[in-house]
């Protein structure tokens, strides 16, 4: 699955405990009719693929939902979702790599056609 938007956020790398795990968070606004604001988390190595982004950049984020059950000390089991990112893109990185596009008066048609002319084609 993909996410494709304006980065809103990215916090810094955070690590946790004493195996060193390591997250950071990334926040997506989607351009639509209604907007969202997606949350990514990126976990462990994939912290540092957001290294060369910046707010305001147009990306494309491409993640994982996770999903885990949690029962609670009362024996109340509870569901929690999360969005793991695994590769991000820049956009305008994208659009700048693209061939030139031929101006639109390349596809007119063709008004000097002599239709004398003769091509020896079978079909």
């Amino acid at each position: 699955m993909e996410v494709q938007g304006k980065v809103k956020m990215i916090s810094e790398t955070q690590t946790f405990g004493s195996n060193g795990f390591r997250k950071r968070e990334l926040v997506v606004t989607t351009e639509e009719q209604y907007p969202q604001h997606i949350l990514i988390e990126f976990v462990q190595d994939k912290t540092d693929l957001l290294n060369n982004y910046q707010v305001g950049q147009g990306v494309k984020v491409n993640i994982n939902l996770r999903g885990r059950e949690w029962v609670n000390p009362q024996g109340e089991t509870k569901y929690f979702n999360s969005v793991q990112g695994w590769r991000i893109e820049n956009l305008q990185a994208n659009a700048e790599n693209m061939p030139p596009v031929a101006p639109a008066e390349a596809f007119e048609p063709a008004t000097n056609i002599n239709e004398e002319d003769h091509d020896d084609l079978p079909f």
